[in-house]
């Protein structure tokens, strides 16, 4: 078996085109339709020659979602009028003017963080004035205010409709794990494909006459087929990872185990197709046929979380994908252990069985 696991290899080695188109089709449409939104930076200026305060930018950056950095009025009409950012904050002694050229989501977001600021700084200078009128100075003010922030009279709690189970949606990590688990199917599936190169070539008759046992010739088909499929995925999540610094809410580490199951299925059903269809043309028509309605049935493209249909959702069941982004959602944006994912991992590697012991069994029939 490592003598065929060893050619296989040096044969990927000789033509890995397919192996790299498939990582910059990934790396492509899960940037653009989710892997860049990541932060956004808004210029904040003030008219004239004056400076923005520091107080001002610490009430601004309160989130991870929206930088602001005090620059010139200048310089910020210039990257508006650019279109180099999405808009920019011209403070005056009246108050605050977004310019923007174009409508975006970015606008009110901060529509909303200067009505939140002017808010408080009212509230601010009203309870300034009612404390002068009784012989408060502005620091006994401010010091009434950190203790009752400190010491509320009482508690205020927020919990969403569902509860505990309410319906988180990264939209980054969504395209990251949607299209890093469609696009492998190409992979894997054109990995399986060399059954039928060797099958024409009459390499597999010759396999069949050697020393080699059968389990071995179709164990170092499996593990090819797989190890390239896993590598693929883990170097996309390294890239968003490390370079792109997208948050994967600490669970890293454990969407590498999760891949797992959900590649082994994938092999398992390449192995299947391999061994019902009857040319390696009936197997390429197929399989962006069956890889596009898996994508689409089991969550890739948008999220499950959105659909309402109860047909569409009881389709999604038999999609293998579905169960991987359940995973993989699972340990990061929910960060749940293991243990209560076992229902998807089970189900993963019940396909799996099933579809293998199927697909060989037909190719040893033909």
């Amino acid at each position: 078996m490592g003598g065929l696991l060893l050619a296989k290899m040096q044969r990927f080695l000789r033509k890995p085109w397919t192996f790299i188109i498939m990582v910059l089709f990934t790396l492509v449409f899960a940037y653009f339709m989710g892997g860049n939104n990541g932060t956004q930076t808004i210029p904040i200026a003030a008219e004239g020659e004056n400076e923005i305060s520091s107080s001002l930018l610490e009430q601004l950056n309160t989130s991870d979602e929206l930088v602001f950095q005090s620059v010139t009025e200048e310089e910020l009409r210039n990257q508006v009028q650019g279109n180099e950012v999405d808009a920019g904050i011209l403070q005056n002694n009246k108050g605050y003017r977004i310019l923007y050229t174009v409508e975006s989501p970015n606008v009110t977001l901060i529509e909303q963080k200067l009505t939140q600021i002017v808010a408080e700084q009212n509230e601010r200078q009203h309870l300034l004035g009612t404390g002068e009128e009784n012989g408060l100075s502005e620091k006994q003010v401010d010091q009434l205010l950190i203790q009752v922030e400190e010491e509320p009279l009482f508690q205020i709690g927020m919990e969403t409709f569902h509860g505990g189970e309410s319906v988180v949606i990264d939209s980054r990590l969504q395209g990251i794990f949607g299209f890093s688990l469609f696009f492998v199917i190409y992979t894997i599936s054109t990995l399986v494909a060399e059954l039928f190169e060797e099958r024409q070539m009459g390499i597999r008759d010759r396999l069949i006459l050697s020393p080699v046992r059968k389990w071995e010739m179709y164990s170092a088909n499996l593990i090819y087929s797989f190890v390239l499929g896993y590598v693929q995925i883990v170097l996309i999540f390294l890239v968003f990872r490390f370079a792109a610094k997208v948050d994967f809410y600490g669970g890293f580490g454990e969407t590498l185990v999760a891949l797992i199951p959900y590649v082994f299925s994938i092999v398992a059903l390449s192995m299947f197709l391999t061994g019902f269809v009857k040319s390696i043309r009936q197997f390429n028509a197929l399989i962006p046929l069956i890889s596009v309605s898996l994508a689409m049935l089991g969550g890739a493209y948008w999220p499950l979380e959105i659909v309402s249909s109860p047909f569409l959702l009881a389709l999604s069941n038999i999609s293998p994908i579905s169960y991987g982004m359940e995973i993989l959602k699972g340990v990061t944006i929910y960060q749940l252990p293991f243990s209560e994912l076992l229902f998807p991992i089970s189900m993963l590697l019940l396909i799996g069985v099933v579809l293998m012991g199927l697909g060989i069994n037909g190719m040893e029939r033909r």
